[in-house]
């Protein structure tokens, strides 16, 4: 078994103040599991995996594996494998000295190194490259053969640092489905950084999402996008991100301009007994409806990507609105529109003070509701 947990860890640097990279972070990964650590640069997503590589310190706290506490035990005794941002190939050596250079060192038969490095060629196609050296490949290429060189060493868990930020586009969503069918087939534990939501959306059972070196919400990545647990996760998941507005609170909901937006009665009944004036008012582009009598928009860029439209404008307030609609149905630079959203399900509502979620929201009511 290759659980892994993080109990209480932190990273702190010193400094005048010292600086918390991680702190206190806990967080539990299911044997076999592949949980992706996402946020901004800063977050302490890279600095968390590294602790669990044994290449940073852990100045508090503990980090197990498989039950047992490595916090002081040196890499090379982890039962880890890790993938780096730059490959880390060595030039001199061809692509099956490369992949089973790890098992050289730890004195196994030529013939047994043969054997494992050809069964991962396989899984990564790469047969016909393995007399050929680092410089004669792609870079997607080139990842493969650093992933091949960590299953040959058939680690307990693989770390993945970044591994598709040197790719192009079209080739890092190929790669990012090759290494997701490739962990579901192997069944192994993968702890993989990014800091690009839409790979960690993609590619992980759970995300877990840092800022300042703090877990702030670690789900599946259909409820962070559905069920954000705050403001930062609620503009950090998704692409373009969530509209969020901060506007006051009325009697039967949220004042936007000079629209009022009906919320649900629960919902406000939370808001009113922790005393809010305001409310941080949140709303996906896809959920937004063009036309009808509600909230004026003036249109300041029309995106047209080709399947969707991204409109950009500013509301009554000059809050920054994005707006998604159909390739062919948007509106031009300039013009002002409407703007609705056909279900309350869709309205996210947090606490402008703690930026949490407002959680009486939980039930909605199955009826449509509109702006305006």
């Amino acid at each position: 078994m290759a659980e892994v947990t993080y109990d209480q860890a932190s990273r702190v640097y010193p400094g005048n103040p010292p600086v918390r990279a991680v702190d206190k972070l806990s967080l539990d990964i299911n044997d076999g599991e592949f949980l992706v650590l996402v946020g901004p640069s800063g977050s302490g997503k890279s600095t968390a995996l590294r602790m669990l590589a044994g290449l940073e310190d852990i100045n508090e706290g503990r980090i197990l594996i498989g039950g047992r506490d490595v916090t002081n035990v040196p890499p090379k005794n982890r039962d880890i494998a890790m993938v780096f941002q730059s490959y880390a190939l060595y030039p001199h050596m061809t692509v099956a000295e490369n992949m089973g250079f790890a098992l050289k060192l730890r004195g196994v038969s030529k013939p047994q190194i043969a054997a494992k490095v050809k069964e991962a060629a396989g899984l990564l196609d790469l047969e016909p490259y393995l007399d050929r050296k680092p410089k004669a490949l792609s870079g997607g290429q080139r990842q493969r053969v650093a992933m091949g060189r960590a299953i040959v060493r058939e680690p307990s868990v693989f770390l993945m640092d970044e591994p598709l930020s040197n790719l192009d586009a079209k080739l890092r969503v190929e790669t990012r489905a090759n290494i997701a069918e490739l962990q579901a087939r192997l069944g192994t534990t993968t702890v993989y950084v990014t800091h690009d939501q839409v790979e960690a959306m993609t590619m992980g059972h759970r995300v877990a999402v840092l800022k300042d070196g703090q877990l702030q919400q670690c789900d599946t990545p259909r409820t962070l996008y559905d069920r954000p647990a705050n403001v930062f996760v609620a503009g950090f998941m998704g692409s373009p991100a969530m509209n969020l507005l901060t506007v006051p609170l009325v009697a039967d909901g949220a004042q936007v301009g000079e629209t009022m937006v009906p919320l649900p009665r629960d919902l406000l009944s939370e808001a009113h007994a922790n005393g809010l004036k305001q409310v941080v008012f949140g709303v996906r582009p896809e959920n937004i409806a063009l036309g009808g009598e509600g909230i004026p928009v003036k249109v300041d860029l029309v995106e047209e990507l080709g399947a969707d439209s991204f409109v950009h404008g500013h509301g009554p307030d000059g809050d920054r609105i994005v707006i998604r609609t159909e390739a062919h149905v948007h509106p031009t630079s300039g013009a002002t529109v409407r703007i609705s959203v056909a279900d309350e399900k869709h309205i996210h509502v947090f606490n402008p003070d703690t930026g949490l979620r407002l959680n009486a929201s939980e039930a909605v009511p199955a009826d449509a509701v509109s702006i305006g």
